[in-house]
């Protein structure tokens, strides 16, 4: 057992660690900084030649940017051509007119409308919208964004149309929906107590005067809305990523929640068996959306413009799944359309294959245009939003690519390795228990799913290979701990209160969602544990 070797390998990690947290260093700086760092250790330690490090880090940017950099740019891209257009606007209008309790709202808002806006655009917009829309609505800040922490963290595997899944499979070598499967098997119990716990803090300050209501009181009238809201989710959401694959997991189980959870808030509310406590009293917001020729107008919530605001979404849900392993013939004809090429120089390279037309993000482009062009808007704004879009996320493309090249570099140089036969060293067969907190771990440095599965996806698989564990369950577990890291990363945290206009909470609010995420952690380690032995 090699410590310092192992303590090598980690220095790219701990690099990230430091300067994130302790000089609060932007993260593409950050990242930057560890890829360095890799290079010099594989090109002297491990002795790498320099043309390998070189190639290695190369074919991490080309994985960085085809796929994930175009998902990543066309879902915020659609996003803010929504904004823009007004449709925005719109669809928070309707999700608001469903109910006036505000246990109901929160499920709406945080739960099923943070969701299908993870599955599409995540990288912090399914945290800073929804927040943003509670504390508009009336909600104090700080519980605003902890609902919308406890609602994000779960489906962040599938955020971005799938792209930590996707990214996370294609690095490992594993068929994308058998990890999506998997992943949602051991999310699921945390699926289904999400919205009870969303329920739990949205209560809890209804009567400022009468102190802190009871568990029971905040639960009256609306458990089974909050045990609706977690099993519409979560059936289709398994379904999908069994059937389908990642890209549409979160967005159909999202899509079935929010009609479902609206179905039962309205039949509540006609019922008058809610607490009279717990009803906000809603300002229906006056929404301006913005014309191709920039001149204002209030949306009116009828059927076309409901259409017209969700038909960005539409087409992206009907492009992906029409373009699908369920449509074989037309998943076949664009199969052809891709490209496989080598670029490692050094012993046993892996390839990149690259779909130039069946790939999300392309698809995610097409139906932007075509939505944008339904919601009014001309080529000219449509390109002036595309610019400001790829503007707004050139530091997350180059995190991205700093961090893919960084572990490539670091698996093909024997870090990750050397990392891994530690870890397996020291832990054995209680190894399970061990690798959800990795995967947190990766996502609360980084902010990201996809980067804790490209920095500990690695790890992990050869961890299942030298114990002779599942492999698709172990890898799994690293997308298990995102969930919770997710919650606690100070990136999330800080998009979070910057929705809601507060500065200088960043302490209260973890103090606020750590309880809740090392309860998820701890229960995370025993299914990792069970499903280990279980799993052939």
């Amino acid at each position: 057992m090699d410590v310092l070797s192992f303590i090598l390998a980690l220095a790219p990690i701990l690099w990230l660690v430091a300067v994130l947290l302790v000089l609060k260093w932007p993260a593409w700086r950050a990242a930057a900084g560890s890829l360095v760092i890799a290079c010099l250790l594989a090109a002297t330690w491990w002795g790498l030649p320099v043309d390998n490090v070189a190639t290695a880090a190369l074919e991490g940017f080309l994985m960085a940017l085809w796929p994930i950099v175009v998902v990543i740019i066309a879902a915020v891209f659609t996003y803010n051509l929504c904004v823009r257009t007004g449709a925005m606007d719109t669809i928070s209008r309707m999700i608001t007119s469903i109910s006036s309790d505000r246990r109901i709202l929160a499920l709406l808002v945080a739960w099923c409308f943070g969701g299908f806006m993870e599955g599409m655009a995540g990288f912090g917009t399914a945290v800073a919208i929804p927040a943003g829309m509670l504390a508009a609505l009336g909600y104090a800040p700080l519980p605003a964004v902890l609902m919308c922490l406890l609602a994000n963290g779960v489906p962040t595997p599938y955020g971005s149309i799938g792209i930590p899944t996707v990214s996370l499979a294609d690095l490992v070598g594993l068929d994308a929906s058998s990890l999506a499967f998997t992943q949602m098997i051991q999310l699921a119990p945390f699926f289904i107590v999400a919205p009870f716990l969303i329920v739990a803090v949205a209560g809890k300050g209804a009567e400022p005067d009468a102190g802190t209501p009871s568990l029971a009181a905040r639960f009256r009238g609306v458990s089974l809305v909050a045990l609706a809201a977690g099993v519409s989710f979560t059936v289709p959401a398994l379904l999908v990523a069994a059937f389908v694959g990642p890209e549409l997991t979160v967005v159909v189980g999202s899509i079935c929640s929010l009609g479902v959870t609206a179905a039962l808030a309205r039949r509540a509310e006609k019922s008058g068996t809610l607490d009279a406590a717990y009803r906000m009293q809603l300002a229906a917001p006056k929404t301006e959306a913005v014309s191709a020729d920039g001149a204002g107008g209030e949306t009116a919530l009828t059927l076309a413009a409901a259409l017209r605001a969700w038909s960005c979404f539409i087409l992206i849900f009907v492009l992906l799944l029409s373009t699908s392993k369920l449509v074989a013939p037309v998943n076949a004809a664009l199969a052809p359309l891709s490209s496989t090429v080598t670029v490692y120089n050094g012993a046993d390279p892996g390839t990149l294959s690259f779909s130039w037309v069946n790939t999300p993000g392309v698809l995610i482009f097409i139906a932007a245009l075509i939505g944008g062009r339904i919601q009014g808007a001309t080529l000219s704004v449509m390109a002036e939003v595309l610019v400001a879009t790829v503007r707004q996320m050139m530091p997350t493309v180059a995190t991205m690519l700093s961090v893919l090249g960084c572990a490539k570099v670091m698996g093909y140089a024997g870090m990750i390795s050397d990392i891994s036969a530690f870890c397996i060293a020291v832990a054995g067969g209680l190894y399970p228990v061990l690798a959800p907190w990795i995967g947190m771990v990766g996502t609360f440095v980084t902010g990201s799913g996809t980067s804790s599965g490209m920095l500990f996806g690695q790890v992990q698989a050869e961890a299942a290979a030298a114990l002779g564990m599942n492999e698709v369950w172990t890898v799994a577990l690293n997308s298990l701990g995102v969930a919770a890291g997710k919650m606690l990363s100070p990136q999330t945290l800080a998009i979070g209160l910057a929705a809601v206009r507060v500065r200088g909470k960043d302490a209260e609010l973890l103090g606020a969602v750590l309880p809740f995420a090392l309860g998820f952690l701890v229960i995370m380690s025993a299914i990792a544990m069970a499903g280990a032995y279980l799993m052939p």
